[in-house]
């Protein structure tokens, strides 16, 4: 829902991002709701799409140049002088661009206001130090932007470590909607695979370097071994798929790992609830929805000890923190934590639903957006 407050200050919002994304199909669903005039842009169509959603009604959809197949650096030129003509012809009251190095750096170099500069964890949190190139757009797009959102406070320190002022960011993790992500019963999917009697451990992230894959991997090779109730559900995919299987072959675990393969955003929910704990492995992360789906769903975590995570998971309350990449400490977490009693492990997904209904409540938190959206209007219009 929208507040009253804000819905008194129409616009037309051009929101751009890298591609379609469940992310992407909430703030949209969010914005279509206002009475803002919302135009999606997307910059490419990436290789492996997550969202089969329609784009939200309301919402008109902007053919350009872009958005046909996945973005190429060499294309930047030719898509740039295109965007510079969509902005002519939309005229757009506010742009909401992101992740920034590529797409909040089109509207950056446009010379188009006002700018909210959006980003998307990893952006700053990694890419900005990727290079020379990187780092220079980082700092260009926040020296262009009105305004930034960051989802935690590690990527507020980093924004500001880049030069943009603090009183010009609105920082708010994007959090679930709590009613659909809930703790309920496994809707039989536990019985349907033979694990009534396991102990149920779910991974999300897509299988790819930066989610720390290899080592979830490891970790749970040695802990199957030590444990033989422990048994592994692995949704999404990813680039490491052939590793992992790997990994799982030689040490002899293969069997206990279901490859459940992409879940639409409708059935994720029962996954959770099939499931005993959660884990991630991420190098690097922003607040991690998937993280807060799960303690939404009531699940005790296991997450590495990157600063974001830290903003969620209180060691011992919510879950279990471990060395980032140490696949060891990883494994005798996974091994404790299906031996300690039931009661016990109850409570931990008791304080992590806590912990969502306090700080990843989305219909509270994208308040915050559309306020900022409201507060750039009016320094737009002062000037």
């Amino acid at each position: 829902m929208v507040s009253s407050e804000i819905r008194d200050t129409p616009m037309r919002v051009l929101y751009f991002s890298l591609d379609y994304t469940p992310h992407d199909h909430r703030f949209l669903a969010t914005l279509a709701e206002t009475e803002h005039e919302v135009y999606y842009l997307r910059l490419q169509r990436g290789p492996r799409q997550t969202e089969n959603r329609p784009v939200p009604d309301g919402v008109h959809i902007v053919r350009w140049a872009g958005g046909r197949r996945p973005f190429r650096w060499r294309d930047f030129p030719r898509l740039l002088v295109d965007f510079r003509r969509v902005v002519r012809r939309l005229q757009p009251d506010l742009i909401h661009a992101g992740p920034l190095q590529q797409v909040a750096l089109f509207p950056a170099l446009a010379g188009a206001h006002p700018l909210v500069a959006m980003s998307w964890g990893s952006d700053l949190l990694r890419d900005a130090e990727r290079n020379a190139f990187y780092r220079w757009a980082s700092r260009f797009v926040l020296s262009r932007a009105d305004a930034f959102v960051g989802d935690c406070e590690t990527v507020a320190q980093k924004a500001l470590s880049l030069g943009f002022p603090r009183e010009k960011m609105a920082i708010f993790p994007w959090g679930v909607d709590l009613t659909r992500f809930s703790p309920g019963p496994d809707d039989g999917l536990r019985a349907r695979w033979g694990w009534q009697d396991a102990f149920v451990i779910i991974h999300t992230r897509s299988w790819e370097p930066l989610y720390g894959v290899e080592v979830m991997a490891q970790a749970f090779t040695r802990a199957a071994r030590q444990e033989p109730r422990l048994r592994l559900m692995l949704l999404g995919g990813g680039s490491l798929a052939p590793r992992l299987r790997e990994i799982w072959q030689r040490g002899g675990v293969l069997d206990r790992v279901q490859f459940v393969g992409q879940v639409s955003q409708r059935h994720l929910p029962r996954y959770y609830r099939a499931a005993d704990l959660y884990l991630s492995a991420s190098h690097s992360d922003g607040s991690s929805v998937s993280l807060m789906e799960a303690l939404a769903c009531g699940l005790p975590v296991a997450v590495s000890d990157i600063p974001s995570n830290q903003e969620w998971v209180r060691q011992g309350i919510e879950g279990w923190l471990f060395p980032d990449g140490d696949a060891a400490a990883l494994a005798r977490i996974l091994v404790r934590a299906a031996r300690i009693p039931r009661e016990q492990l109850q409570t931990l997904g008791w304080a992590a639903r806590r912990r969502a209904e306090e700080r990843a409540n989305w219909a509270q938190n994208v308040q915050r957006l559309l306020q900022l959206y409201v507060l750039v209007q009016k320094r737009e219009s002062a000037l």
